[in-house]
């Protein structure tokens, strides 16, 4: 199911579509939706990266749910590359919605250091996420 086909969508706050798929953003996270076929690694990440780093800012914690609506690649070798370029990344979710996307969230899983980041619903990996964000401590509500 992609995000605007949710409940959650009527609390989108901003929209933002590039060549590598699309981004919607929330209080303290974003769902990212790539295009079919994307391969994000090294070289494209910072535009995912950037556009994220433009809406939260530079030290507001947020949290990322990657909604594989579509079939794409990520180069899982570079992970801590990505995490070290998104300094305020604090939590991460990945719904799979078929088998293929599901093994792939689970490949996902054992890359990250965190705990459990693949769900099989985008409602359960949006509270998820969101509560982990929201429960750290990081940020005030000021």
């Amino acid at each position: 199911m992609k995000i605007i086909e949710s409940d959650f969508s009527n609390q989108i706050l901003e929209f933002v579509q590039n060549r590598l798929g699309n981004i919607f953003f929330f209080n303290h996270i974003a769902v990212v939706e790539l295009n079919e076929g994307v391969h994000f690694d090294l070289e494209n990440a910072p535009i995912i990266i950037n556009e994220l780093e433009s809406y939260f800012g530079k030290s507001q914690p947020y949290g990322v749910v990657a909604n594989r609506v579509n079939s794409y690649s990520v180069d899982l070798i570079n992970t801590p590359s990505y995490k070290e370029k998104a300094k305020n990344l604090y939590a991460y979710g990945v719904v799979g919605h078929d088998l293929a996307s599901k093994m792939n969230a689970e490949i996902e899983n054992d890359f990250c250091v965190s705990e459990k980041v693949d769900y099989d619903n985008i409602y359960d990996a949006i509270n998820n996420v969101y509560n982990k964000v929201k429960n750290s401590g990081l940020f005030s509500l000021n």
